[in-house]
């Protein structure tokens, strides 16, 4: 599966942080510099309107060739037609998120320490979102930081691709994609940005080594 999805550059989307300008406009702009992938996640939002600026998001983004992920809600992205789901620890098990996905749908899972690392292994999962490699203000429940060394410590530990998130910005991108990590995961960054399409260039020219 991850052979035909780019995890380079997440956004992982709040509506709260994108204020007036709306998910999709900050979405359309992100994608234009260079996201990569993007996670519709909405906690508070009843199903109805999810489903509706699901679809919305997926219109936008499937002529682009950027794949839809939906956090948690099997039920969302199915109705939707999403490219796949992503999980933490407290969500629907992978298996049954697998279970439940059309075949070749993309399934992430959250993992936020070495423990967690290795029990995931066993899980029919394509990816892992590392998190909090560094603290964030957009995750009043993640667990203490991992750092660069926890970053290369689970590197060590698995060979399926890496996404790290939490309190990723321009000082850090490089040092944490030189520790191990396949992709980098942002919220506030890009949902907060005035610009999104120019911090979105930026960052994957970080990520990228080309500045």
């Amino acid at each position: 599966m991850t052979e035909r999805i780019d995890l380079r550059l997440h956004l992982v989307t709040d509506s709260a942080l994108c204020g007036t300008r709306g998910i999709e406009a900050v979405v359309e702009a992100a994608v234009r510099g260079g996201a990569t992938c993007v996670q519709l996640r909405e906690k508070a939002l009843d199903t109805r309107p999810f489903v509706e600026r699901a679809r919305a998001l997926k219109a936008l983004l499937a002529p682009l060739g950027v794949p839809l992920l939906i956090n948690d809600r099997v039920d969302v992205a199915l109705a939707c037609g999403a490219d796949g789901v992503h999980v933490g620890q407290r969500d629907m098990a992978p298996e049954d998120v697998r279970r439940l996905m059309p075949p070749g749908s993309i399934v992430g899972l959250s993992i936020e320490s070495a423990a967690q690392m290795i029990a995931a292994e066993r899980a029919p999962v394509d990816y892992y979102g590392l998190s909090p490699v560094f603290d964030t203000s957009t995750k009043t429940d993640a667990a203490p930081p991992l750092g660069l060394a926890g970053v290369r410590r689970i590197r060590a530990m698995t060979m399926r691709p890496l996404v790290a998130i939490g309190g990723i910005g321009f000082e850090n991108a490089a040092g944490v994609m030189a520790a191990g990590a396949d992709g980098l995961a942002v919220v506030s960054l890009l949902c907060k940005a005035a610009d999104p399409e120019a911090v979105a260039r930026r960052l994957r020219q970080l990520m990228d080594g080309t500045t």
